[in-house]
């Protein structure tokens, strides 16, 4: 299918029954005629709905295709609660053993007791890094590896969460390495072959010029601005790292947007991703997905026991999500199919997903970054709950 909104080409396909989906996607497009996004949808493993359309680049009109890939945000940390989940899966690690197991250093200051559980659902007290970085000292992994390893923690852990928005991908990340001698990104390739060549933690230098330019909308920038007056210092720092990244994540060079960025591996929030790679992740974690099922159902039993959610440590206004063993889960800040549903947001938009009992995949990403009251990915999956029920 290719049709017009506004001006702008909406192309792929929507199986029958997934009609309204296609006009959900492509309604995301109105008053935003810079955006670019992808969307797709698997259901039994099967594609029912791959829809893109807009601009990659706004810059010099470059348009968006099948193959556009776009950074993904906090949807890396559900990518990452997978590696995990299948590493308990295989044996490798336990969710209710104490991180300093597999991670000796991590005992530091207090930590010892700190179990993977803890670790991976925002209660480790490890939200921020108490010394501020430069932008080369966080894309060096053992640089902000060992100071998490060495840090005390901002709060007792387990007796509270706060979002560790940028430090959950590190710590998660050196677990994988530690428990397998690979980088996380090096483990997602071997273990999601089929989709490695659009699914990255680390961008290979010769597919940069797949990568979408991010956009942020003055609700993007004005979240930055609240972030910065926020009660909590904490707050900022957790996304900042202090010098490290703009509180809006991006500019038109810099943040997100820099190559070496894209090219480091930062598995809080730098994944990168085509929208149909995405939701075939997601997919295979339920359902058989080009020959690969990532998760058995003893795991996600496991996985998805709620660890974490209400009102913070550190005050942030409400609703606030829920969190499984590293996988958010349906709550009023982020609505998904229902309560078997899993996976993860990301900042600007992006949405990605799995649902057990649909047995289905979802991704929809973009370009175009808006913060508060953006409905465009909850209309989308409002329209597959009601194709899918």
């Amino acid at each position: 299918m290719t049709t017009e909104l506004d001006g702008t080409a909406i192309h792929g396909t929507a199986e029958p029954g997934f009609e309204e989906v296609a006009e959900a996607f492509a309604d995301a497009f109105a008053g935003r005629p810079t955006m670019g996004a992808g969307l797709a949808v698997r259901v039994d493993g099967r594609p029912v709905v791959r829809l893109w359309g807009g601009l990659k680049d706004e810059r010099d009109g470059q348009p968006w295709t099948e193959d556009t890939a776009s950074v993904v945000f906090s949807c890396t940390k559900g990518v990452m609660s997978v590696l995990v989940a299948r590493l308990v899966q295989d044996g490798l690690l336990d969710y209710d053993a104490p991180v300093a197991r597999y991670w000796p250093e991590f005992a530091a200051a207090g930590k010892e007791d700190v179990t993977v559980a803890q670790l991976v659902s925002h209660r480790a007290g490890l939200s921020a890094l108490r010394r501020r970085l430069t932008l080369d000292e966080a894309l060096d992994w053992s640089v902000v590896t060992a100071e998490l390893a060495a840090q005390e923690p901002l709060w007792e852990p387990g007796t509270g969460y706060a979002y560790h928005a940028l430090t959950h991908g590190w710590l998660t990340g050196e677990l994988v390495r530690r428990a397998t001698g690979l980088m996380p990104g090096e483990y997602l390739a071997q273990l999601a072959a089929p989709w490695s060549d659009s699914l990255w933690v680390g961008l290979p230098a010769d597919r940069e010029q797949r990568v979408a330019h991010l956009q942020a909308s003055e609700s993007q920038l004005e979240a930055g601005r609240d972030l910065e007056r926020a009660e909590s210092p904490w707050t900022a720092l957790a996304m900042t790292l202090g010098g490290a990244f703009p509180p809006h994540l991006v500019t038109p060079d810099g943040g997100f947007n820099d190559p070496r960025v894209h090219a480091a591996q930062i598995p809080g929030a730098g994944g990168i991703a085509t929208a149909d790679a995405l939701a075939a992740l997601w997919s295979s974690t339920v359902a058989e997905t080009d020959g690969v099922r990532l998760l058995d159902d003893a795991v996600l039993d496991r996985a998805l026991v709620p660890e974490s959610g209400g009102e913070p440590v550190f005050p942030t206004p409400g609703p606030w999500p829920r969190w499984g063993r590293g996988f958010q889960l349906d709550s009023e800040a982020r609505r998904y199919l229902g309560e078997h549903s899993l996976g993860h947001d990301g900042a600007g938009g992006q949405v990605a997903f799995a649902d057990r009992a649909a047995r289905l995949g979802f991704a929809f990403v973009t370009n175009w970054m808006e913060a508060g009251a953006d409905d465009r990915a909850t209309r989308i999956v409002d329209a597959v709950r009601r194709a899918t029920s």
